[in-house]
């Protein structure tokens, strides 16, 4: 085949003109960087493989990390792991054999990426998420993600996700915002971990966590500012107090005193002395099921001498709730009981002294949230991507929240990655509050940093959630 046969087989002779005269009108410098460019957006994006393998979270532990490649570029995600899995939640594939990783391995996952979902993917448009999200559903064939595992679909799923937001030439929350349907995104409301407790560290603190949400910024960029300013006052209450042996940090990022009821004064006293008594407010995740018994709570279950003797029943869990929110500036209680414990949901959701966010009772999943819709059994979405397994899915489950007047908390886990994807999500949902851990270790500031990225490119058209917080 000759030069100019050749030329006509592919009409490159048309394309080549149409580049250089774009070039011209753009008046370019580089004219062959601007011709190339020009051409590679003329073909259409396509996935060419995927390829996946085992990484460390942030505690050590194995997840899966993916790169997928299409004819353009290579896109990387990782996923996130929790302390503990419901039965509820899709299903995280581990490999079992304690001689490895302590049975924490993810090589089946891996495995099941590179032989089963690379080859079912290629050739798929990125920008087709749901088409990409239900040809791998459809390769499982289970109703929680058990034969490939969610860990698996998922990190493929953000990645092409990822691929499909190159492809528009848009942000990620761009992107996100054109799936959902959203026309504004929106900056949410961080909820900074300050204090940990609970499985999350080591000390007598029954509850998990203790945050701090700076409500009352007018900007993301100032939220972040008072959310290091408050911990790092923090710290030095803690010192002056108990020592600087009480300032060892959690698994995402709070400090670890070893104290009890008396952390709330702690983090009451950093907000005063940081100056944002009026901005900012308190959130507890209370973890209740991780110390139900029964129908009884034991609130000394973290301190071996005390655990056993001093239970308390829902109704003493519910007047001590009531005390709270009336001597500190709560506004938000995450699972404040046992996850099967409907009916106390239903009566502390009814009192509306603050918003009730529901985690171990719902996991995401949308029949759980369905009854809590119709049961009014709490008004707030901690949503866990992971627990849902695809980037559609996660949509579908907002969009179910949002249309109940719900709140939506888009959350980290305690088990992270540098992926700061969910920093992402949430603005493109406009999801109004993120849950990514403390105001320091890099897995969590990667998620707040990117959220001062994306208010910065949108500029003017930023919009922090602040007041609305709860929309």
């Amino acid at each position: 085949m000759s030069v100019q046969e050749y030329l006509d087989k592919h009409t490159l002779s048309r394309k080549l003109e149409d580049a250089v005269n774009a070039a011209v009108r753009a008046k370019t410098t580089d004219p062959v960087l601007f011709i190339s460019n020009h051409m590679k957006k003329g073909v259409q994006s396509v996935i060419t493989k995927v390829k996946a393998r085992q990484i460390l979270d942030s505690r050590g532990i194995p997840t899966v990390e993916v790169d997928l490649y299409t004819n353009k570029a290579m896109f990387r995600s990782s996923v996130p792991s929790g302390n503990s899995t419901g039965m509820y939640e899709a299903v995280e594939l581990r490999d079992g054999d304690k001689g490895v990783y302590l049975g924490n391995g993810v090589a089946k996952a891996v495995k099941n990426i590179n032989d089963k979902i690379s080859e079912a993917l290629i050739g798929m448009d990125p920008t087709l998420q749901s088409q990409i999200d239900h040809a791998m559903i459809d390769l499982d064939k289970t109703e929680k993600k058990g034969e490939l595992g969610a860990n698996a679909i998922l990190a493929v799923s953000i990645a092409a996700c990822k691929a499909g937001a190159a492809e528009k030439e848009v942000p990620l929350y761009k992107h996100i915002a054109d799936l959902s349907g959203k026309a504004n995104p929106m900056l949410p409301v961080p909820a900074f971990t300050v204090i940990s407790g609970g499985r999350h560290a080591g000390n007598n603190l029954a509850i998990e966590e203790i945050m701090i949400l700076p409500i009352g910024a007018s900007r993301f960029e100032e939220a972040l500012r008072m959310g290091s300013e408050t911990y790092h006052h923090l710290k030095a209450v803690i010192t002056e107090k108990f020592g600087p042996h009480n300032c060892n940090v959690g698994e995402d990022g709070g400090f670890a005193p070893n104290v009890s009821r008396e952390a709330l004064d702690l983090v009451k006293e950093a907000i005063g002395r940081a100056g944002y008594d009026e901005k900012i407010k308190i959130a507890l995740d209370v973890a209740a099921t991780n110390f139900c018994i029964g129908k009884r709570y034991d609130l000394d279950f973290q301190s071996p001498q005390k655990s056993g003797q001093d239970f308390k029943s829902a109704e003493d869990m519910m007047e001590l709730y009531r005390q709270l929110c009336v001597e500190y500036p709560i506004v938000s209680i995450e699972d404040p009981f046992d996850k099967e414990d409907w009916e106390h949901f239903k009566d502390i959701s009814s009192l509306a002294i603050c918003q009730v966010v529901g985690d171990d009772l719902l996991m995401s999943n949308a029949k759980r949230i369905e009854r809590a819709i119709t049961e009014s059994a709490c008004n707030t979405l901690l949503l866990k991507v992971n627990q849902v397994g695809t980037v559609t899915e996660v949509i579908e489950v907002v969009k179910q929240a949002k249309e109940a007047h719900w709140g939506v908390v888009t959350s980290h886990r305690s088990g992270e990655t540098v992926d700061s994807f969910i920093a992402d999500l949430s603005v493109g949902l406009a999801a109004g509050q993120i849950k990514a851990g403390a105001p320091c270790r890099g897995e969590r500031l990667e998620k707040y940093n990117q959220l001062l990225r994306i208010e910065e490119e949108l500029g003017d058209q930023a919009v922090y959630a602040g007041e609305d917080w709860r929309q």
